[in-house]
């Protein structure tokens, strides 16, 4: 019976369980085993020694592999390729297939790029030379434009349209319209006093249709600041001011691929820092980068005086005409200098009265005093009530006897300007003007010259005559009272009160909201686009407002000047954004503008085409605007949505490659930015 029972319970599922559990057990541990004393050394266990065996003291064996690394990847590759015994080639089966692999080893951090050069003594520099332009950046694309026909099927009339803009005559690539137009230069009645020196727009339907090609070997512009000292000579391919000029410390030839800039004038060959702290301790009161924020500079030459101007805070508008001083004012803007085409003759210069603290003028060859003093009457209306005119010439210091008489016509001349000679030592002699019309109303009875008209508005300056007559001041201080620099740049000036505009809110709360406005864009364009990594330099604004723009990029860091235009179609508010210590011209798109080709690096538009569109060709201002944008410039064109396919277009059509992006009010906004590359195009 017990027999039985035994048997009974083998038959049970608990016995059944419990036997293959140890058997399960044992073969596990067999294999484990068997596997250890193989030649992959993977020990599980540990022979005992001979003597563990009779010890009753408790050991612990350590296994073989001890202090031992293994690559774990390596041997499960090694194990794959080893031929193997079927009993040990079936475990390792079973094995691979009961457990995953082990995971890959972490990649290799990635390469660290650095871009520079190595110097003489084998460390990386980023001072290095920009070398010819990226080969993705150029583009082959012939002299021949393209035209397309379209036909309406309703009406059967055709249009036209500009597919492609070929490239100009070779002769063009220094193309001035404006200043370059032979046919009206020599229909003039009288050259005497430098008529041909202005402004002589070509015809309505003659101007410019084509794309104003490079010179041969053009190069990206060295950037600033080494610019100021070194540009490339294949940008400006011309010597004669080396030959003219070189003795006088203007301008130098560093091998056959560089000009040079010693810093140099003809009356200051031994810089021009030297010469302006020689100002300084003749008139302490010019304090540049603080009162004096705002510079005039006339006949500039290659504009060295303006240069180290912008070191000590203060921005120079550097002018010359284009005459025998070959290129000057095309030099001053390769350096990254401001600097304009303009010449005093018959009409008054495109500044607004008021605009200038300091008006300096070194041998810039002008006889102030013709015409009943006409040409220095229009100094006095650009200059800032207090403002100081600083004149270097030989009548200043020499003694020959029609020098001498010269300086005597001089100083009579400011005499009646009511202008005070502060200080004359060695070879500069400098005057500033009385703040208010006091001593003009002093005055006795028919002197000359006499006040202008009250009538006159001596900031009306588009195509208007000189006038030979002195420019009042504002009787309540307007344009005299403005703060030192920096804070004038977000004060709201006097001025704002006068400007000629329909404003539903307080002005001074406009010129705020549009401070911040740009501020705010500006800002993210930095952010997001990253533009202090595009080293603007040349910026121009060509619709300006208050001069938002310019001050946000102040504002923002970025080490880049903006020349502020301020269209004649709209309100003149270039008195604001001078009193802001900025600078700006007023100016008409439907005409080219007075500079050379290639000369700035970044154009700015808003609400422009949307304006300029009812009274000018919109391809009329782009192709303007190609024509002084430098190669591998951009332009941001901010206007409204149903102008952008034309201009994209027309954007094309000049070789342009355009971008549409949506502004900070989102994709359903009436507006939109056009943001264009300018490429190098060949023929």
């Amino acid at each position: 019976m017990k027999l039985l029972g035994n048997v009974e319970f083998l038959k049970s599922q608990t016995a059944i369980k419990f036997s293959a559990f140890v058997f399960i057990s044992v073969s596990f541990f067999y294999l484990g085993k068997h596997w250890s004393d193989g030649s992959r050394q993977l020990v599980f266990f540990s022979r005992q020694s001979p003597s563990a065996t009779t010890s009753s003291v408790p050991s612990v064996a350590i296994s073989p592999n001890f202090n031992k690394e293994f690559n774990i990847s390596a041997l499960i590759n090694a194990t794959e390729l080893e031929p193997a015994d079927p009993v040990n080639s079936n475990v390792q089966q079973s094995v691979s297939k009961a457990a995953p692999p082990p995971p890959l080893p972490p990649p290799p951090p990635p390469v660290t790029k650095s871009y520079g050069i190595v110097d003489e003594n084998g460390t990386m520099s980023d001072e290095f030379e920009i070398g010819e332009f990226d080969p993705d950046l150029v583009e082959d694309w012939g002299n021949g434009t393209e035209i397309e026909t379209e036909t309406n099927n309703e009406d059967t009339r055709s249009t036209f349209r500009v597919k492609k803009f070929g490239l100009c005559d070779e002769s063009m690539r220094e193309y001035v319209p404006c200043l370059d137009n032979v046919e009206a230069i020599k229909r003039l009645k009288s050259t005497k006093n430098g008529e041909r020196f202005e402004r002589h727009c070509p015809e309505k339907g003659k101007g410019l249709n084509c794309l104003v090609p490079p010179p041969k070997g053009y190069r990206p512009p060295i950037p600033w600041p080494k610019s100021r000292d070194e540009v490339w000579f294949s940008n400006v391919p011309h010597s004669r001011l080396v030959d003219d000029k070189g003795g006088q410390n203007w301008i130098s030839r560093k091998g056959k691929d560089k000009f040079m800039f010693p810093g140099g004038g003809t009356q200051f060959i031994h810089g021009a820092d030297q010469y302006l702290d020689q100002m300084y301790k003749m008139v302490p009161e010019i304090t540049f980068g603080h009162h004096v924020r705002v510079a005039l500079d006339v006949g500039c030459g290659v504009a060295s005086f303006g240069a180290y101007l912008l070191s000590r805070n203060v921005l120079t508008m550097s002018i010359a005409p284009k005459d025998v001083h070959e290129n000057q004012i095309q030099f001053a803007l390769e350096r990254g200098v401001p600097a304009m085409v303009a010449a005093f003759a018959t009409h008054r210069l495109l500044y607004p009265s008021q605009a200038f603290d300091l008006i300096h003028c070194s041998r810039c060859r002008i006889n102030w005093t013709r015409d009943d003093g006409i040409l220095l009457l229009e100094v006095n209306r650009m200059l800032r009530a207090g403002g100081y005119f600083a004149w270097a010439a030989q009548p200043v210091y020499k003694h020959e006897q029609a020098l001498e008489e010269q300086w005597q016509e001089m100083l009579n001349l400011t005499t009646r300007l009511c202008w005070n000679l502060v200080k004359k030592e060695g070879y500069i002699a400098i005057w500033q003007k009385p703040y208010n019309n006091s001593c003009y109303l002093d005055r006795e009875a028919g002197i000359i010259p006499p006040l202008c008209d009250t009538n006159d508005d001596p900031d009306n300056v588009w195509y208007v005559d000189l006038k030979a007559c002195i420019s009042r001041l504002p009787e309540n201080g307007y344009g005299a009272n403005v703060a030192p620099w920096p804070a004038r740049l977000q004060t709201p000036p006097d001025r704002l009160q006068s400007i000629h505009i329909d404003s539903y809110i307080a002005r001074k709360e406009l010129f705020k909201a549009e401070s911040k406005y740009w501020n705010e864009i500006v800002a993210s364009y930095v952010r997001s686009l990253h533009w202090k990594k595009y080293k603007l330099r040349n910026v121009m604004d060509m619709r300006a407002g208050f001069g938002g723009f310019a001050a946000a990029l102040i504002d923002n860091q970025l080490d880049a000047w903006v020349l502020n235009v301020v269209p004649v179609s709209g309100p003149n508010t270039l008195p604001v954004i001078y009193d802001r210590g900025l600078i700006g011209v007023m100016h008409d798109w439907c005409e080219p503008f007075d500079t050379y080709p290639r000369t700035y690096d970044f154009l700015h538009a808003a609400g422009l085409f949307s304006i300029e569109r009812k009274r000018c060709n919109m391809s009329t201002i782009m192709l303007e605007m190609d024509r002084i944008l430098r190669p591998g410039g951009r332009v941001y064109i901010r206007d409204s949505l149903d102008l952008m396919d034309e201009l994209q277009d027309i954007a094309k059509a000049m070789g342009w490659h355009p971008a549409l992006r949506d502004t900070s009010e989102g994709p359903h906004a009436s507006y939109r930015v056009l943001a264009c590359d300018k490429r190098l195009l060949r023929s």
